[in-house]
């Protein structure tokens, strides 16, 4: 062992992370530290260990429902496939076990947004999904809340100890955010129950995420990269996967990702289709994701809710003509005005997050920064004080446009206007979720960004919102009417799933979910 190691410290028996004698440090009860190493670039490399967020804390954490809600229950939803499964009503009717309809009342969440009504059938009669919700809608509550019921339902033993861990649910994330907050709605679901909960992903340290999976694992949040790395390890099998989920499956395979998702599906360890199930989610799926996706699903059914691909009717956007020479001073006149409330701004270069961070704290503005190359802790600490108030003001690049959760944040701005309207719409999202009014501002650089005028028009025109003239303009003569019809480009693409109409056995269930008057937290 290194401890006994002639060149090693002259064989103290100390734990290696707090000092004191009497244990090793996989049994250490003090937290666990960060250290800093030399990497093989010679630079120095931080060793980082996070910290886990409380009970109470992740009770508290989730968006209160805004005084829109009351519309969610309006929003059109259309399920395709063979043998199409009813949608709940409620919480109580859906046949959740009683602990976690707890853990849903302790969360404060009275009514199931539109996705949970179609989609928790879905999963409970174990079909596997392909699911398109809008951002903010709670399809992260979808899928856990079926899944850990069917495991609880299926008598699973206790997490115990082993060096290699088979977990009978895998969530693969394409963000280290994500996959935490993901971790995070697991632990609040499962509370007090037999199951476990793991997440695995960069940046940290590899010994500390190990051992916790030794532990014992019944569900694994991972990013790809890493969950890789535990199997090519041995210290994860997929050989009890009952449910794979894919979240955020169309950002996973944009992002290059397609040929990890097929090393894990063609793993000799995972379950055949039909065997383990498998639920893919994300706001959209066009055709192209669709044909690839299609290869890792078995008779799926295909869920759409609401209209995807556009912005939340919830958020006022505006647009802001501004060169780029005048947009530090143009940022300032509107945090300004905005007098300190949450405000995210998003930029598309890295060194500019930095570079406007710094600048606004100098001129008097709490401000902090992530992005994708700082520190796994310097991320997570400037996720914290932004989440917390401590720096009212977050400037991003895209690895926080999608998925996140944040409380409160009032304002998004986009100092930089990204290239794909879909990043657009994603962004704007972080704010106005789940009824709750919030504000989208974007400067507009004429030319920088007219490529985008004539999506933004199709943005603005379907949330039934002012268009500047110079966005008309820059347009020029593109079609400006609400395009795409009720579920845009995101329809089932499977033959006599996909056209929405006509009769037989194919139909699709297309409804719009019941009326209900309910407030609630979506966290």
């Amino acid at each position: 062992m290194s401890r006994d190691c002639p060149q090693g410290g002259g064989g103290s028996r100390a734990c290696f992370n707090c000092g004191e004698e009497g244990h090793q440090s996989r049994e250490c009860p003090n937290p666990a530290k960060t250290r800093t190493t030399v990497g093989e670039d010679g630079k120095p490399r931080e060793i980082y260990v996070p910290t886990e967020s409380g009970e109470d804390a992740l009770y508290k954490d989730g968006i209160s429902s805004g005084i829109n809600f009351s519309k969610y229950q309006h929003i059109p939803c259309r399920v395709t496939g063979n043998n199409i499964c009813e949608p709940i009503s409620s919480f109580e009717q859906s046949g959740l076990r009683p602990i976690l309809l707890e853990n849903i009342k302790r969360s404060g969440y009275t009514t199931p947004t539109p996705v949970q009504k179609y989609a928790i059938p879905i999963v409970m009669n174990n079909r596997d999904l392909m699911a398109c919700a809008q951002t903010g809608s709670g399809k992260t509550a979808a899928f856990l809340l079926p899944v850990i019921h069917s495991l609880l339902e299926q008598n699973v033993a206790a997490a115990s100890y082993s060096s290699c861990q088979e977990p009978a649910c895998v969530v693969v994330s394409p963000t280290r955010e994500l996959a935490m907050q993901i971790y995070n709605e697991a632990r609040k679901f499962s509370n007090t129950s037999v199951i476990r909960a793991v997440v695995a992903y960069g940046g940290t340290s590899v010994n500390h995420q190990s051992n916790m999976l030794q532990k014992g694992c019944h569900i694994l949040v991972a990013t790809p990269g890493r969950l890789l790395d535990f199997v090519e390890k041995g210290k994860v099998s997929f050989g009890q996967c009952k449910y794979f989920v894919l979240d955020e499956a169309d950002r996973m395979l944009d992002m290059g990702f397609q040929g990890d998702i097929d090393r894990m599906i063609n793993h000799p360890s995972m379950p055949p289709k039909g065997t383990r199930h498998t639920l893919m989610f994300s706001a959209t799926f066009p055709e192209q994701i669709q044909r690839l996706a299609a290869n890792y699903l078995n008779e799926y059914l295909f869920l759409t809710v609401g209209l995807v691909g556009a912005a939340s009717t919830d958020v006022t956007q505006s647009f802001l003509e501004v060169g780029h020479r005048e947009k530090r001073d143009k940022l300032e006149s509107v945090l300004r005005d905005i007098g300190g409330e949450k405000t995210l701004v998003f930029v598309e270069a890295k060194r500019v997050a930095d570079f406007i961070a710094s600048h606004l704290c100098q001129a008097g503005f709490p401000t902090t920064s992530i992005h994708g190359d700082r520190l796994q802790r310097e991320r997570e600490e400037a996720l914290a004080d932004f989440k917390y108030g401590k720096t009212p003001t977050l400037i991003a690049t895209s690895v926080a446009s999608r998925g996140l959760d944040i409380k409160g944040v009032a304002c998004v701005v986009n100092y930089d206007l990204p290239k794909a309207i879909d990043d657009y719409v994603h962004r704007i999202g972080r704010t106005g979720r789940v009824g709750n009014t919030g504000k989208a501002i974007s400067f507009y650089d004429c030319d920088r960004d007219s490529g985008l005028a004539g999506d933004l028009v199709k943005i603005l025109s379907e949330a039934q919102q002012e268009v500047p003239d110079f966005l008309q303009r820059d347009a020029g003569s593109a079609d400006f009417g609400g395009g795409g019809g009720m579920f845009g480009g995101n329809r089932d693409i499977r033959r006599g799933f996909g056209g929405g109409s006509g009769g037989g056995d194919n139909q699709g269930y297309n409804q719009s979910a019941p009326t209900q008057e309910a407030e609630e937290d979506w966290g």
